[in-house]
């Protein structure tokens, strides 16, 4: 097994995308192991043209086919979650991201996705859900506006005109 430290990230979260494949008899290929590495240890959310850039890095005969299709099957075997902000442009997350409460706030001038977690959203769920009689099983939340960066990019461009 590859280590951190041999320069490669550990071969353990693609076990079991291996195995998932290996159950349905597909095959385990270097392309698709490439594919899973990257877009597993992207650490952010990310899109099919964005993980084919990527990928292309590490692997330049990686096709686009291959890579949406990997990724459909890392999203059917449960290690990614799609997700559709205001562009309508899907970006996936990985499941690991899915496990820890947490919600967006979307950049509309410049779509940076900033992931957050906010105890007073959680107490406000389960106020709802007691005032509804009702559990809550999942919620999301996602607020657009616009970042620190660009408005304080705003500010300096302002001042500058001065």
């Amino acid at each position: 097994m590859a280590t951190a430290a041999g320069g490669r990230s550990s071969e353990r979260p693609l076990e079991p995308f291996r195995e998932w494949l290996k159950e349905r008899g597909l095959k385990t290929t270097s392309q698709r192991d490439d594919i899973a590495r990257v877009f597993l240890n992207a650490g952010r959310h990310i899109s099919v043209e964005e993980l084919y850039a990527e990928v292309k890095k590490v692997n330049p005969r990686v096709g686009y086919a291959t890579v949406y299709r990997t990724l459909r099957l890392l999203k059917e075997c449960g290690l990614a979650v799609e997700r559709h902000f205001n562009d309508g442009e899907a970006r996936y997350e990985t499941a690991e991201g899915e496990k820890h409460a947490h919600d967006h706030f979307i950049c509309e001038r410049c779509s940076r996705i900033i992931e957050f977690s906010s105890f007073e959203i959680d107490a406000l769920d389960q106020r709802i859900a007691k005032k509804l009689g009702a559990v809550i099983t999942r919620h999301r939340v996602e607020l657009y506006g616009i970042c620190r960066q660009c408005r304080e990019g705003d500010d300096s461009l302002r001042r500058r005109a001065r």
